[in-house]
């Protein structure tokens, strides 16, 4: 059986995604989760350190979906698919994905969020790495960077407001091209 705190941070994640805002509270979340309204305490000493621990179970999923993208590529391809697959988790779930990167309201909130997203950042040096790339931080980063904005246009849809005809896709690949064109390759 699943610990109370486990069903907490399920229900603040299904709570989040339903209600599209993180505006979600400690007495709806421990009222569906079938516990009493002080229970949350317990586990979480303050509305931060849930949110935080959903915004965790959030890098977990994007983690994995990620990982799956690129499972049986190589090269290149497994920056396409890691880009395309950022971008659609943010489109699929955008409360989700805007609580992950709000560190305003998860500051202080107990779980250690570097540890959950630093891999990810990781991930994608080692890419680059693996490509031959040089000065892969600056180059993670310029990626992440632009990578990280499509995401935030295409979920929120300003893209379609602003650049009605613009694929979101072509503008990843142009993104990932920029980054890959940004500098020399080892020697």
């Amino acid at each position: 059986m699943k610990s109370t705190r486990d069903r907490l941070v399920r229900v603040g994640v299904e709570l989040l995604e339903e209600s599209g805002s993180v505006d979600i509270g400690l007495r709806e979340i421990a009222r569906r989760a079938g516990v009493s309204h002080g229970a949350p305490r317990r586990w979480f000493p303050t509305h931060r350190a849930l949110l935080s621990a959903i915004a965790a179970a959030g890098l977990s999923d994007l983690a994995s979906a990620i990982e799956t993208s690129g499972r049986d590529l190589d090269g290149r391809a497994t920056l396409d698919a890691a880009a395309y697959a950022y971008v659609d988790f943010a489109a699929r779930r955008p409360a989700m994905f805007a609580l992950m990167f709000r560190h305003d309201l998860l500051v202080g909130g107990g779980e250690d969020l570097r540890t959950s997203s630093r891999p990810l950042f990781t991930w994608l040096r080692r890419q680059l790495d693996e490509l031959g790339f040089d000065d892969t931080e600056r180059r993670a980063a310029m990626l992440w960077s632009g990578v990280h904005g499509v995401a935030i246009v295409h979920s929120t849809g300003a893209m379609g407001v602003v650049a009605p005809g613009v694929d979101h896709r072509m503008v990843v690949r142009d993104v990932i091209d920029s980054a890959c064109q940004a500098g020399p390759l080892r020697t």
